[in-house]
Order: C-alpha cells, then sequence, then structure tokens
C-alpha cells in the first residue's frame, strides 16, 4: 500500500507558514497544478541563489536535491534553472525564500 501523499497546493501553503515563523519569508512566483505538481524552492541567501529540486528516493520518501549544485548561483543561473525545469514539466510549482543560511523553512532530506 502506498503512502498517501499530501496536494501539493497544500503543502505550499504549508512551507509558506512555516517560512515566517522560521524567519524566513516566502512567496509563490508560479502556481503549478493544485494536486500533483512538482515542487522547486529557490533560497536567497547572502551570496547568491540556490534551488531545490523535489524528487522521491528509491524508498519513495520525498527528498530535496542542490539543482544547481552545492555552492550558491547568480540570480540569472537560478532562474535559468527554474526556467529549463519549467519547459520539462509545466505543472510545477515555484517558491522563493529568504534564506540566509541556504536552508529551507520545512522539513526534509537534503541531498
Amino acid at each position: 500500500m502506498s503512502e498517501p501523499r499530501i496536494k501539493a497546493g497544500i503543502w505550499v501553503s504549508a512551507a509558506l507558514r512555516l517560512g515566517m515563523h522560521d524567519g524566513k519569508p516566502g512567496v509563490v512566483v508560479r502556481k503549478g497544478d493544485p494536486d500533483a505538481g512538482g515542487v522547486l524552492v529557490v533560497l536567497h541567501g547572502r551570496t547568491g541563489d540556490m534551488v531545490l529540486t523535489q524528487f522521491r528516493d528509491t524508498a519513495g520518501e520525498l527528498a530535496w536535491m542542490r539543482g544547481t549544485g552545492p555552492s550558491p548561483v547568480s540570480e540569472e543561473a537560478a532562474n535559468a534553472y527554474v526556467q529549463k525545469q519549467l519547459r520539462f514539466d509545466p505543472d510545477l510549482w515555484v517558491i522563493e525564500f529568504d534564506a540566509p543560511d541556504y536552508l529551507p523553512p520545512f522539513e526534509g532530506k537534503l541531498i
């Protein structure tokens, strides 16, 4: 039996609330499919941006990967990454957080 999954729109709302609670305000940049859309998270830090992309690990658990690499990139590079992903999956949500420490305000396995 598979694990029940939360709808993307509800998950995004919860992540934004966690961000406000954690002192990392966030905003929805692009709305995706409210039920099953994937999520990209842009973290604005001190020296650039980092984009986290959502995926399922081999056990089917939600995890996050640093799509733009282990180090912060320029805003232009982060935007280019997001645009490339949107060409592959037009149902993606894009949310941004002010995160000087480059850590998301929500729990999750970060790879």
